[in-house]
């Protein structure tokens, strides 16, 4: 059943520190409902944090979280579905009870609990397990269970921390399937995963932090194709090194695809362009160096996007610093 309402979450200039630590450092971050929006960062770069102090465990030293424009309390987190990093489930309690307990705590009726136990469990492909303690599944089907106890009370929003680590193909395939479902329901979900592959393929908006901040937000799309030279991607038939490109002005070699596992082959060429147009003529050059294969404009992946920024970032701060450090 689709959700009534469109409640949207936002974090607002949050600060953060532990001891002489900056966790957050004026981290700002909405997450809407019917999206999914991936949260990816190096460790340590404050993603945690960031959930922690949404779900009420931690509070900021500045900033503040509203929830449908008002500022998130008890009862608006209630309505959340949280999955953490780590397993919080009790081992030695059955499947199916501890999800209706749960269910309980939120405020759901025995009877209800119990329909959204079994119904989330089919919808996990653990229709079977329900009577099992936990400890006797294996950890991507307890990895299962942990979503079934974000979603068990029907929440607008699910903050998961790393929701598919250890889970194999098929284990990722079914937990994808549930939350593009919940997405369609209305439900906002915000997930971080140092899995930018799955971010990427799932997620229609992300955040990226570093240090505390957001260092790039929007639609995955909008942010690969932003501040980035259009990009060819070129294979010749016999031909492996670059030298056909020399002289071509505004063509810059920045690289190779990925070849193709056990090929041997250095893989295709990756030319940079001054401007769009530019392609007619490195087309030209190419046939002129042989059969042309391939040739394509290709946008960079979410991974090289965030090496991209993650490094831009830290070298614009160790410029900032280098004149202090001078000083001094």
């Amino acid at each position: 059943m689709p959700l009534p309402s469109r409640a949207v979450l936002r974090c607002r200039d949050l600060h953060l520190r532990y001891g002489p630590v900056v966790a957050l450092d004026g981290l700002s971050l909405e997450v809407a409902p019917g999206r999914m929006t991936g949260f990816v960062g190096p460790n340590g770069a404050g993603k945690t944090s960031t959930m922690r102090i949404i779900l009420g465990v931690l509070g900021p030293d500045a900033g503040e979280v509203t929830w449908q424009g008002q500022p998130l309390d008890a009862a608006g987190r209630r309505r959340f579905g949280y999955m953490p990093e780590e397993r919080g489930l009790y081992p030695r309690m059955r499947v199916a009870d501890q999800l209706v307990y749960l269910a309980r705590l939120h405020g759901v009726a025995p009877a209800a609990a119990r329909r959204a136990t079994d119904a989330l469990l089919e919808r996990l492909g653990l229709g079977d397990r329900g009577r099992d303690e936990l400890e006797r599944l294996s950890l991507g089907n307890q990895q299962r269970v942990q979503l079934a106890a974000a979603l068990v009370h029907e929440p607008e929003l699910l903050v998961l921390d790393e929701p598919f680590s250890g889970l194999d193909p098929i284990g990722v395939d079914v937990l994808a399937g549930v939350l593009r479902e919940e997405v369609r329901r209305g439900v906002g979900v915000l997930f971080s995963s140092h899995q930018l592959e799955l971010v990427e393929r799932l997620c229609d908006t992300v955040a990226i932090v570093k240090a505390g901040r957001i260092v790039a937000a929007g639609e995955v799309e909008a942010l690969r194709r932003a501040n980035r030279r259009p990009t060819v991607r070129v294979a010749i038939d016999g031909v492996a090194d670059a030298g056909w490109l020399d002289g071509v002005a505004g063509a810059e070699v920045v690289g190779r695809a990925e070849p193709a596992p056990g090929s041997g082959a250095p893989g295709d060429l990756l030319v940079a362009l001054a401007d769009p147009a530019d392609a007619q003529r490195v087309l030209d050059r190419a046939r002129a160096a042989g059969p042309v294969t391939h040739f394509s404009f290709v946008l960079p992946t979410l991974a090289e996007l965030f090496r991209e920024v993650v490094s831009e970032q830290a070298g614009a701060a160790a410029r900032a610093a280098a004149p202090t450090e001078a000083a001094a």
